[in-house]
């Protein structure tokens, strides 16, 4: 048997012999298909139809059916007839053809049938409704009628699967078997077949597993299938994801589309809790925001009641908590927080009580304290020592500062000499826990040193005119606090810092303040001191201002000129300089001209001639009588 590759005529058909096929060319109008297979043996001697037995095609395109028959003895066909298969099992005919005509038939398949030159039958859009038998009828005259049948079926693949986890979720205690998820699988021909799968595990409808599914026609007659998956389920399964498959055939072959994966909300007893501290630093201190946060292992999460272990009894400390939260806030917690605390679950799903605690250390400082030695009254010059002291758990460390915060020393102690009122009256003792960062106390100490009023500062002299009204200040310092008090009558003003006052009297300048001028007298129980404050006249003082002036300037002219006057000299030679002789200008004129020169070396003629310039005169007339005489025999 030969399968034809090519379109052939029907008159090219193969006789079967005992070595293969032998091939005669006749003429025929009708073709074989492209991969038909269609040899009669050689001794056939009756009309034979040959027809696929399965054509597939999906809802919407276009199914072709082929018709290829052998007729002995080189013959014609009288006719051939298309029928298809009703519901009934009865043939109907769609067309009727001959030599000389084609006649289709009135039936509901008129518009989208189509004939072909090779008599195949087009069915255009299929739908589901012409899934039927459609048969092929050949009449030969006198060699008879033959038919043959082939059976079409339509497809249409099935749309992605749709899942749906249960949404209210599932208890493990539940008594009924619980529905885990549903499957839809829409628009499919014929309808498919849904399987469940467990975690890549297909599941099977079987011990307690069950699997109920649906098929609805819809009015386009395509299916929709559902399914729902049934089963018992467990704290393991929490973690487990289920999908559905749906399978179809192909083409003749099984194809299959699975839908996303989904968790199931499982609902769970607590078996462990866990209780802990949170706090922004790893040691708590006092003043801190602890939470204490409590976690179970259940689902849905268990109600949580917190406690607090007060002696043997147990306090309830809920209305601290977050509402429905395992999360306890203390906030600023000091000495009294320290403590055991319990955290209490309750499951409402089986009401079974888990509870766990912890031991809150809250690191603090208290009882800081400072003693002074001597405690009796501080004097000017006495000497006083301080000491800090405090308690805590952990290992502590002492630093005294200034009221600046400069520090001043480390340790638990201070030592002050040679008290004056300018030393500090105010100095704190911080103590910190070394081991706990940021853990510290300070605590503030007073030294007042008393002594009688020592005045610091007054204006005067105070340059004033008459009837001119000015401010007269006096500034003391003392302990106990001193009154101050003014020869004069003013308006005064007195300001207080600590162990420092300042008074400012308001005046009028008259004639007797100028000439008597004013005093200010600080007292207190310790003492009195007093000072006086001078006021001088303007006026007097800008008419000496200006004779001082006048000398100044006077003074300046005489410099000016006498350095003029020596530099003149020295230009004209007349005041001797250098390193090799000098003259004594303040000797009587008697002496002027006796001159002494020490020479101690060979020097420059330069220094010579300077020598010389220092009585030009008398040098000069020397030389001549030292030249003449040289001359005499």
């Amino acid at each position: 048997c030969v399968e034809h590759k090519t379109a052939l005529p029907h008159s090219f058909w193969g006789m079967q012999t005992g070595t293969g096929c032998a091939w005669t060319a006749r003429s025929s109008p009708f073709f074989l298909p492209l991969t038909a297979k269609f040899c009669p043996t050689a001794a056939a001697s009756k009309l034979e139809i040959s027809m696929p037995a399965v054509v597939e095609v999906e809802i919407g395109a276009t199914a072709r059916i082929e018709c290829n028959f052998y007729i002995p003895e080189n013959a014609s066909f009288t006719y051939i007839d298309w029928f298809y298969v009703d519901r009934s099992n009865k043939q109907v005919r769609l067309y009727h053809v001959t030599d000389s005509e084609v006649l289709q038939d009135d039936t509901d398949y008129k518009k989208r049938l189509s004939l072909g030159e090779d008599k195949a039958l087009s069915i255009r859009a299929v739908t589901p409704q012409d899934a039927r038998t459609f048969v092929c009828q050949v009449g030969a005259g006198s060699h008879g009628v033959g038919e043959n049948s082939t059976e079409l079926k339509v497809y249409k693949v099935p749309s992605t699967p749709e899942i749906e986890p249960n949404p209210g979720g599932i208890s493990v205690h539940s008594s009924d078997i619980p529905e885990i998820a549903k499957c839809v699988s829409k628009n499919s021909f014929p309808p498919p077949n849904i399987t469940w799968h467990k975690n890549g595990e297909r599941l099977h409808a079987q011990n307690q597993v069950t699997i109920q599914t649906t098929v609805i026609r819809e009015s386009s007659g395509l299916y929709t299938v559902s399914s729902t998956l049934y089963t018992p389920v467990t704290r393991e399964d929490r973690h487990s994801r289920y999908h559905c498959a749906v399978h179809f055939w192909l083409q003749g072959q099984k194809r299959a589309l699975d839908s996303r994966g989904v968790k199931v909300n499982i609902f769970y007893p607590s078996e462990h809790l866990k209780l802990q501290v949170v706090s922004s630093s790893a040691l708590v201190k006092e003043g801190d925001n602890v939470t204490l946060v409590c976690e179970a292992d259940g689902n849905p999460q268990p109600v949580f009641s917190f406690f607090k272990k007060n002696l043997n009894e147990w306090q309830d400390v809920s209305s601290l908590a977050e509402p429905e939260s395992g999360v306890l806030n203390l906030h600023d917690v000091d000495k009294s927080s320290n403590g055991t605390y319990k955290c209490q679950s309750l499951d409402l799903d089986d009401m079974s009580q888990i509870e766990e605690a912890v031991d809150l250390v809250v690191n603090y400082i208290e009882g800081v304290q400072v003693k002074m030695e001597p405690s009796s009254t501080l004097r000017e010059g006495d000497s006083v020592t301080l000491s800090c002291d405090a308690y805590s758990p952990v290992d502590l460390q002492y630093q005294w500062r200034d009221e600046k915060g400069t520090k001043l020393v480390e340790g638990s102690q201070l030592f002050l000499k040679n008290l004056t009122f300018e030393t500090s009256n105010t100095f704190s003792c911080k103590v910190m826990a070394p081991s706990v960062p940021g853990l510290e106390q300070s605590k503030k100490v007073s030294v007042a040193v008393q002594g009688k009023p020592r005045i610091v500062a007054i204006s005067s002299p105070l340059y004033v005119r008459q009837d001119e009204v000015v401010n007269l200040t006096c500034k003391a310092i003392a302990f106990p606090r001193p009154t101050v008090q003014w020869s004069i009558n003013g308006t005064a003003h007195e300001y207080v810092d600590n162990q420092h006052i300042a008074s400012n009297l308001t005046v009028r300048v008259s004639h007797d303040l100028l000439r008597a001028g004013a005093m200010c007298r600080v007292s207190n129980d310790l003492g009195v001191s007093e000072k006086h404050i001078q006021l001088v006249d303007q006026k007097s003082t800008a008419e000496s201002q200006g004779v001082i002036i006048v000398a100044i300037i006077v003074a300046i002219l005489v410099v000016a000129v006498l350095g003029a006057v020596i530099y003149f000299l020295h230009k004209k030679g007349k005041i001797p300089c250098g390193r090799a002789g000098k003259q004594d200008i303040t000797k009587p004129e008697a002496r002027k001209d006796k001159i002494v020169v020490e020479v101690k070396s060979d020097k420059l003629s330069e220094e010579a001639g300077l020598l010389q310039g220092a009585n030009g005169e008398k040098r000069a007339a020397a030389d001549q009588v030292g030249r003449s005489g040289g001359h005499r025999p």
